[in-house]
């Protein structure tokens, strides 16, 4: 079996062969390729140079007469003889054939011109060459040497055509497993050029042999649904023995390696036809026997690899009546391999479900390329085209013998799907209008079979039965998009899409604005997803989702977001399980509302973005900010604490100064529905003239438990809809005063009840203009404070307001002007709060 791994090494000389009438070069292949689908990644050259290296035929071999490992070999190169000192030990006996390079070629191994050597005295006026030296293969162990049917003279390239190449690599989809075959190639490129194809006929066997296949091996197929097909055939009397030069050279130019004629056509036949095979040495089936089973829970196992595995119930396996001998559709068994010895030759062509060997490879890591193809869906239908082909090709290159007939074990025939596509559909997705009889020519040249069209009010329908090869037809969109292909996408208008207005804004400042400052305060940003499942939302205590997919990649990406919160919550949850306390992320996106419907009546539907085709009101993208911090803050010589609720106040009221220029209000929020994801004793919302923009608060235990935080978080939102609305403060240049400030410290005891902004507000109204800065420095409970009250102690700086503006008319303010505003706080704070001075 041969190693998986993209992209698809394609000979462009066996297209030619397979479609002699196509007439285009390969540059032009790789351009129509790629625009219809199959993107031709590059384009190799194979056997450099071998037009002036020549078929020689062997007249004489002398021994060197200084030399004893070395020989002279005269040979005949069409025109005229010549003498070459060779050092090969297996140069042929005159009359043999041999590549000769002549004076002045360039070869790849070498990568100069040869020119005239002296070597003991004599002079070689050429190079008798190996594979290695051509370029063609990895034996090196002695020269190239050519079946006696070539004639002297003949260049290379022309002798054996598979030894000078053009390959292409083609990256195919995964729905495209016709792909990976030369065949499926060709038919592409006959639809495209609109050239006949017809696949290859198996042929007729050389040699026949005289037994009965039913006596020679029995096949018991226990496992019709991960095998619904499983043939098998039998060539006798095989030699093993290195394959024809043209077969090595056209694996070598297709990156597979040359092992023996047996195993070489299996790869072959895998190349050409996309289906892998396996070949059995018939004398090592114990019972004359195959029987396809699951696999024996522990069942020891040894790949052609050397790996020795233990198999899963799960596993589809081959066996024989004692033991498994190969893994169903992904490598063989070690014990019944080809070997040197072998001359009985057991072929299996089967067809094993996608899923099942899409499971068994992950299973034990073994991706080959016949498990590449199985996965994706090989031909069903060519199975006993392959087998019978597989038959021919052995007793053409092997020598043997082919048992007549073959055994198919499987289940009921398949029948691919029989499809409708009306013109009118056809119109309407592409764009444009389509001629009916080219839509249907195009499918015929596929492949698929029109099998008539009918009238139905006005609209033509096209019944056309899928194929065996194409997997991926099953509906009528998958043939209309076989028309585009082929017909060229390019074909195709481009058109501009409608676009839904929205009010202008400049495009992700905010957004950047947001993410600089939340990288200056420390945090690290997180990319999450902007789809997320509809019980994650539920759990982090959000708003329904507005918009489901209609498609979406899996359960857990099925809905939009509507809170930023459950990427970042699943980020946090990773971090802890990977040991990583200290946890600073931020995310920046969209969230997905519903329509906004705060304005009234028709002015607020008028100002709703719309679908161009009347679908409905489209959900708004509201642009927001959202940050998790958790776990202890940075210490030194002291126990870590964790970080609380104030640290969260922080960040979030730096975040908006940093942003807008302008200090949020922080307002209590508990009761607030929105905020529900919050603990309700310390939820907060953060207001700027009036209007909100954001809050913060610690994380809700039950939703820290839903998510398995295994710990508290504090939680910052920011909706940078609304900062962006409010638009940034302009900064203005302030004078250091040159007056000196008055301050005054004042305690009171107030009742717990009473908000410490609540108290900051009276001061500052009382103060007046005078009133520079207020800030509150002490928090103080129990102690000599009475049960259900508390202290607050406020820095209170008193400056004329002129010093800031106009600084030549400002004046010192005095003790006793100062004290008597300071009589009126405490007076004012006493009246409206209740408050005692301390």
């Amino acid at each position: 079996m041969l190693k998986a791994g993209p992209p698809m090494r394609v000979s462009f000389g066996w297209l030619r062969e397979l479609l002699p009438a196509l007439q285009a070069s390969p540059a032009e292949v790789a351009e129509r390729l790629t625009r219809a689908g199959l993107e031709v990644e590059a384009l190799l050259p194979f056997g450099v140079g071998l037009d002036k290296v020549l078929v020689a035929e062997v007249k004489k071999v002398e021994p060197h007469p200084k030399r004893a490992n070395l020989s002279l070999v005269t040979v005949d190169r069409g025109a005229a003889e010549q003498r070459v000192v060779c050092g090969a030990s297996n140069v042929p006996a005159p009359g043999g054939r041999v590549a000769l390079a002549p004076l002045g070629v360039t070869l790849p191994a070498v990568g100069a011109p040869l020119t005239a050597r002296e070597i003991g005295g004599v002079v070689s006026e050429g190079m008798l060459c190996s594979e290695v030296e051509l370029g063609l293969g990895p034996d090196a162990s002695g020269i190239l040497v050519l079946g006696p049917e070539l004639a002297a003279g003949t260049p290379l390239s022309q002798a054996i055509a598979s030894a000078s190449d053009t390959i292409l690599e083609v990256g195919v989809t995964p729905n495209r497993a016709d792909a990976l075959s030369h065949v499926g190639i060709a038919r592409e490129l006959g639809a495209l050029y609109g050239v006949a194809f017809a696949p290859p006929a198996p042929g007729v066997p050389r040699r026949t042999a005289d037994a009965e296949l039913a006596q020679l091996i029995a096949v018991d197929n226990q496992d019709i649904e991960r095998c619904p097909h499983y043939g098998a055939g039998a060539v006798l009397d095989v030699a093993i023995a290195p394959s024809p030069a043209w077969l090595r050279f056209r694996l070598q130019a297709l990156g597979v390696r040359a092992i023996s004629n047996v195993v070489d056509v299996t790869n072959l036949l895998l190349l050409e036809y996309g289906q892998p095979l396996h070949a059995f040495d018939l004398e090592r089936v114990h019972g004359q026997r195959i029987i396809v089973r699951r696999a024996r829970p522990g069942e020891p196992f040894t790949t052609l690899d050397g790996e020795r595995r233990t198999l899963d119930a799960d596993d589809l396996v081959i066996a024989d009546a004692e033991r498994a001998s190969a893994l169903a559709g992904v490598m063989g068994g070690e014990d019944s391999e080809i070997r040197a010895s072998t001359r009985r030759v057991l072929i299996e062509c089967a067809y094993f479900t996608p899923r099942g060997v899409r499971r068994t490879s992950r299973r034990h890591g073994l991706s080959t390329e016949s498990s590449y193809r199985f996965e994706r869906g090989v031909d069903w239908g060519a199975v006993p085209r392959v087998l019978e082909r597989a038959k021919v090709l052995l007793t053409e290159l092997c020598g043997g013998a082919a048992v007549a007939g073959a055994i198919h074990a499987k289940g009921p025939d398949r029948e691919p799907p029989l499809i409708g596509m009306r013109s009118s559909r056809v119109n309407r997705l592409l764009g444009i209008p389509v001629p009916f009889e080219e839509a249907t020519a195009i499918l015929g040249r596929l492949g698929l079979e029109v099998r008539g069209v009918s009238e139905q009010s006005g609209d033509r329908i096209a019944e056309v039965r899928g194929a065996s090869f194409r997997p991926d037809i099953s509906r009528e969109v998958d043939l209309i998009e076989e028309v585009a292909r082929v017909r060229g996408l390019d074909q195709i208008p481009t058109v501009l899409p409608a676009i839904a207005p929205q009010r202008p804004r400049p495009a992700g400042r905010i957004e950047r604005d947001a993410a600089q400052a939340a990288l200056a305060l420390g945090l690290s940003e997180a990319l999450t997803y902007s789809f997320v499942a509809p019980g994650e939302l539920e759990r982090a205590r959000s708003r329904k989702a507005a918009v489901t997919l209609m498609n979406p990649l899996s359960e857990e990406r099925s809905v939009m977001r509507t809170s930023l919160l459950p990427g970042l919550l699943d980020a946090l949850r990773r971090a802890r399980r990977h040991g990583e306390r200290a946890v600073r992320l931020f995310t920046i996106g969209p969230r997905f509302l519903p329509p906004r419907g705060d304005e009234p009546g028709a002015e607020a539907q008028a100002a709703r973005p719309t679908l161009p085709d009347d679908r409905g009101v489209l959900p708004e993208e509201r642009p927001s900010f959202a940050a998790l911090i958790a776990g202890p803050r940075p210490s030194h010589l002291a126990k870590p604490e964790e970080v609380d609720v104030y640290d969260a106040k922080g960040i979030a009221l730096e975040l908006v100064e940093r942003v807008t220029g302008r200090r949020a209000k922080v307002e209590l929020a508990a009761a607030d529905p929105e905020l529900q994801h919050l603990h309700p004793r310390g939820a907060a919302a953060l207001a700027i003239e009036g209007r909100r923009v954001g809050a913060f608060g610690p994380l809700h235990p039950d939703v820290a438990d839903a998510f398995d935080l295994g710990g508290p978080a504090q939680v910052i939102e920011l909706d940078l809809a609304a900062l962006e609305q409010l638009g940034a403060a302009a900064v203005r240049y302030r004078p250091i005063p040159r007056l000196p400030a008055v301050a005054r410290d004042i305690s009171l005891e107030v009742g717990e009840d009473v908000l410490a902004g609540d108290v900051e507000a009276v001061i500052q109204e009382t103060a007046g203009e005078l009133c520079e800065s207020v800030e509150l420095f002490d928090r103080f409970r129990g102690g000599a404070i009475p049960e259900g009250r508390q202290s607050l102690a406020f820095h209170v700086v008193y400056r004329d307001p002129k010093a800031a503006t106009d600084p030549e008319k400002a004046r010192t303010l005095t003790d006793e002007e100062v004290d008597r505003r300071h009589a009126e706080v405490f007076r004012a704070a006493t009246e409206r709060l209740g408050a005692t001075l301390r």
